[in-house]
Order: C-alpha cells, then structure tokens, then sequence
C-alpha cells in the first residue's frame, strides 16, 4: 500500500473529526457511500481530482494542506525536542522567537 495514499487517508479523517463529521455525514456530502469514504481514510483507495476538490470544500482545507505530511504525523514531545533543538542552535533569535510564540498563545 502507498504511503501516499495512507498518509493522506490519515490527513482526511484527521480534518473531518476536527470538523466534527462522522464518516457517514462526510460521505453523504461528498455523495459518496460510506464504504468509499472508510477505504480513502484507510489508504487502501485514493481520491479522484473531483473528490479531492470536495473533500477540500466540506472540510475548509487546501489540497496543500491534505498532501503535507512533514509534521502531521510526529509526536507532540518530538516537535517540542526539535523545538528546543533550533533555539538552542539559533540562540541569537531567541527574543524573535520569544515573541512569535508568545504573540501565537495569548
């Protein structure tokens, strides 16, 4: 099975739980049977243009953001160790990043 089509079926049920849709009510939207929709979110099918471009509409993503992988899958106290990593290699931009972060949260 393509890590494509996993990862991907991974970044569709992470953006349709995030809206609060169940399989069948994504399904239904997309006028696709639920059967359809559970075989793309487990890798095992991939999308069509159009069904990409339906997903991307329901779910108020780009399909940029559907195809990008880099950290979705990582854990949050491995982010937070590459986190520390940069700064303590870039400590001159630590106020900048201080301000960043700061700025983000509040």
């Amino acid at each position: 099975m393509s890590e494509i089509k996993k990862n991907l079926g991974k970044k569709i049920k992470y953006y349709r739980e995030l809206k609060g849709l169940t399989q069948e009510q994504l399904a239904e939207l997309l006028d696709f049977n639920c059967r359809s929709l559970s075989f793309i979110e487990c890798g095992t099918n991939f999308v069509t243009a159009e069904t990409l471009e339906k997903l991307c509409k329901h779910l108020d993503v780009t399909p940029k953001q559907l195809f990008d992988f880099e950290y979705s899958f990582k854990e949050p106290v491995d982010i937070k160790n590459e986190i520390i990593s940069l700064i303590d290699k870039n400590n001159e931009k630590i106020i900048d990043v201080y301000k960043i972060v700061k700025g983000f949260l509040s």
